[in-house]
């Protein structure tokens, strides 16, 4: 068992992958002689060799393709892309075709790919480098989205991911790529997908969130903590499907939620579970959903990325508002 970072678990649980199974492969620009742009597939091309260890053109749109075909002939592709903002040429295959296979031949093929991207802001990248789009993702029938917030989590996460026989779209928030380090067995065990995970038991108020954004979000307990509120904190991990029943169990306890995210505020992830909350929890509630987010514009470079993404402090005065409400 090592202390590693999020991005070596990813590295941890691709290697380990792929020693048990000899049908599974990665492809991607630059994921093989390079290791990757954040060095998530370093070693696997010495290690498994240039038949299994794919470097490609730079195509996103054949990336998939390419994937669906070798899924539905019994491979077990993981595909990189290299930004999240750059994932969008890829869309026209996962709507079309690696989201609708099982039904579209009645059972008789499925499709398990993974598609891994980085994903989101706060290392002051360039336009197009700092997207979080999750929702866009979530919104498409038969395929999963799966965000992971600390090294544990990604290591059994994307083992799920990989032997889940059906597509997952799967973002690691690439700011918290090397933010801490926590000890990982590799082991093989993977982590239940389409279920949340409870970080921090709480009587008072809910918070929800996924991805990085759950390093403010628990830095925000930890001060309301020291005023005498208790809060619950909520990795979501599974973005769809929503494992409402966690949810709910939750906020029937505490009557409060605030719901955290990077992404644009309308039409997202946050904007489903208030959905959802509202419709199967609304008698146990005592205060409005209030949701603290991204704003709806595209990223802005450097100088207002650390404003346009959510601050302990906007979480911690929207926590107070909502705990204040009679």
């Amino acid at each position: 068992m090592a202390d590693i970072t999020l991005v070596e678990a990813v590295n941890l649980a691709l290697a380990h992958e792929m020693e048990q199974d000899p049908e599974m492969v990665v492809l991607g620009e630059d994921i093989g002689i390079n290791g990757g742009v954040f060095r998530a597939t370093v070693g696997l091309l010495e290690r498994f060799g240039a038949e299994r260890v794919l470097d490609t053109p730079l195509a996103e749109n054949m990336l998939a393709g390419v994937a669906v075909g070798m899924a539905a002939q019994g491979l077990h592709p993981v595909v990189e892309i290299q930004f999240m903002g750059f994932i969008y040429p890829t869309i026209d295959q996962m709507v079309s075709h690696a989201s609708r296979l099982r039904n579209r031949t009645r059972g008789r093929l499925s499709c398990p790919m993974v598609l891994r991207a980085p994903y989101g802001g706060g290392i002051h990248a360039p336009e197009h480098h700092s997207e979080s789009t999750e929702a866009m993702f979530a919104h498409i029938p038969g395929i999963r989205v799966v965000i992971p917030s600390s090294p544990a989590r990604a290591y059994g996460l994307l083992l799920a991911a990989i032997r889940d026989p059906d597509p997952v779209v799967f973002l690691e928030p690439k700011r918290i790529y090397r933010l801490v380090k926590q000890k990982v067995e590799d082991n093989g065990e993977a982590l239940p997908l389409d279920s949340c995970f409870v970080l921090r038991p709480g009587s008072d108020i809910t918070l929800v969130s996924w991805g990085a954004m759950l390093h403010e979000t628990l830095q925000a307990a930890d001060r309301l903590a020291e005023e005498g509120v208790e809060a619950e904190v909520i990795d979501l991990a599974t973005i769809k499907p929503i494992d409402m029943e966690t949810l709910l169990e939750s906020v029937g306890r505490t009557g409060r939620c605030v719901i955290i995210q990077e992404a644009a505020r309308t039409c997202s992830v946050s904007s489903e579970i208030s959905a959802r909350l509202a419709e199967e929890g609304l008698m146990s509630l005592f205060a409005p959903i209030r949701r603290v987010t991204g704003y709806d514009t595209v990223m802005p470079l450097f100088r207002m990325e650390e404003y346009y993404m959510p601050s302990v402090e906007r979480i911690l005065k929207t926590v107070r508002e909502t705990l204040e409400y009679a």
